[in-house]
Formats: C-alpha cells, structure tokens, sequence
C-alpha cells in the first residue's frame, strides 16, 4: 500500500477529532472545542495519512516547537490497522527533520503500554528513564504519570526539564484556555 502524509490544519479536523475521540480516553485527549482552538497555533498542524486513492487511514498531531518536535497525538483508522501504516507513517514523519522528537507514553505497567513502547522502540525512539506528568488535558480530568520517549538518542531529565516547560505552556495551557499562545 502507498502511504502519503500531507500537512493539514482545519480542513484536517473534521477526519481528525472523530478518530481523536475513538483512539485516546477523555483523560488523554482535549474536548472538540479545545482541539480546534488549536488549530490558530503557529506550532501545531496534523500530517494526514492517506492512501493512493486518498482514503484517510490516520493522523499524527505534531508540535514543532524549535529545539524540538512533539507527537501529542497519533492514530490509524480501525480499518487500516496491524499493516504497518502506522510505522511507515512515524518514519516519514521523524525523516521530515534531523530536530528532536518526543513523545508522551504510559507507564509500561500493562500489556498495551509494553506493546506501545515496544512499537517505538522498534522505529528508534528511546525510553526514558526519568518521571513526568502530564497535565490535565480537560476541566476536571486528572494529571497523569506518564515516561517520555525520544528520538533519535535518549535524553537525560536535565535536558528535558527545560523542554518540558515549554510543553506545559505552549501545549497544553494553549488548549486549556482555548487559545493560542506564542513562544
């Protein structure tokens, strides 16, 4: 299968937020409203996942935030699932730049946060071994325990703590208070 990524912002939405709420529990995930007010950040775009024929098969929702990129989101459609879309499409993405990506991953306390990590392993990302929490990503809903994983060589805490501030205020204070911020 041909796999193609192209770059989208609001007219990748209305494919995006519905697969958004299927793939990522209210705790991981930002209300609909929340989510597009997004959309204004210089920072953030969607790259979209098509096939040949441009059947959307899935999103990664990226921040390019200067020293670093961030996935907050990445998702393949039921359907298009287990035929390797998903590895393809995180390669073109992290060949895209030679920039530092990070990703937020569970805990490895159950099968499927293993299966995760192990996903991102194989494509050359790295756990670890240092404590994180994400903040709240909807009123009400709790911080979560989570590890961060790096690409394309691990990163000590002394070199995330000053990406994780930019986190906190870019990514996730721009969704909470459903504006854009700039850095």
């Amino acid at each position: 299968m041909m796999l193609t990524m192209r770059t989208a912002r609001e007219e990748g939405f209305s494919l995006v937020f519905p697969l958004m709420e299927r793939s990522f529990p209210p705790t991981e995930r930002r209300t609909q409203k929340g989510q597009r007010a997004l959309l204004d950040h210089p920072c953030y775009s969607y790259r979209i996942l098509e096939d040949e024929e441009g059947t959307f098969l899935g999103f990664l929702a990226v921040w390019d935030l200067g020293k670093f990129r961030f996935v907050e989101h990445f998702a393949v459609n039921e359907k298009a699932r287990g035929k390797g879309i998903g590895g393809k499409a995180l390669q073109m993405w992290m060949e895209e730049s030679d920039t530092p990506a990070v990703l937020e991953v569970e805990l490895p306390e159950t099968e499927i946060a293993r299966r995760r990590i192990g996903f991102y392993q194989r494509m050359g990302m790295y756990l670890n071994d240092f404590s994180y929490i994400q903040p709240a990503m909807q009123e009400g809903q709790p911080p979560i325990p989570l590890q961060i994983m790096s690409w394309p060589k691990p990163i000590s805490k002394e070199i995330f703590t000053p990406w994780q501030k930019i986190l906190y205020r870019e990514v996730y204070e721009a969704g909470k208070k459903g504006e854009s911020l700039s850095h």
